[in-house]
């Protein structure tokens, strides 16, 4: 398993281009294909992972891997997400500098973008589709986004609201439910 977990995550991250976001329909099909988790687990360790400080995909990696090997799990498919991406990363940085002014190139990774946010666009709808999201499941989102691009507040704080807000919420969820028994 361990095996199969390193191999796994280093060709996802040998083949992953655009970064964090960008690797998880490529991680959501392999694992919940192969039925190592469920979906529903797939998209709590999701959420965990957005609440994380890191590198998203080392991190996602890290707890699919902790979930189905425990620890020696986490630890060989987050190495299987660095390793590539480092070498790759090495090899682009001994040669970019002679070819960063090549139009070719400069419009490879123009071209990349639209790729990029449609690979970041899946898995939010895929999320919509498997949860049955109606418009007022919506409200949190669409406030959180007002709030960061209408009156440019801090990422940071909207984070810190939506965990104060869940404690909140699950805290009056436990209470009320203690009385109605």
């Amino acid at each position: 398993m361990l095996f199969k977990l390193f191999y796994l995550f280093t060709k996802i991250g040998l083949f992953t281009i655009g970064g964090g976001y960008a690797v998880i329909p490529l991680i959501e099909k392999e694992i919940v294909s192969r039925d190592w988790l469920s979906q529903d687990e797939f998209y709590e360790l999701l959420a965990i992972t957005e609440s994380l400080p890191g590198v998203f995909a080392t991190n996602i990696a890290a707890l699919v891997g902790f979930k189905i090997a425990g620890i020696k799990g986490g630890i060989i498919a987050a190495l299987g997400t660095i390793i590539a991406p480092f070498f790759i990363i090495l090899i682009i940085a001994a040669f970019f500098s002679k070819f960063q002014e090549n139009l070719y190139v400069s419009k490879a990774f123009k071209a990349l973008r639209p790729v990029v946010v449609a690979l970041i666009a899946a898995p939010c709808y895929n999320a919509i589709k498997a949860n049955k999201m109606t418009l007022k499941s919506l409200i949190i989102p669409m406030l959180a986004l007002f709030l960061m691009w209408g009156l440019n507040v801090s990422p940071i704080w909207i984070v810190v609201a939506g965990c104060i807000g869940g404690v909140a919420y699950n805290e009056i969820k436990q209470k009320t439910n203690y009385f109605n028994k």
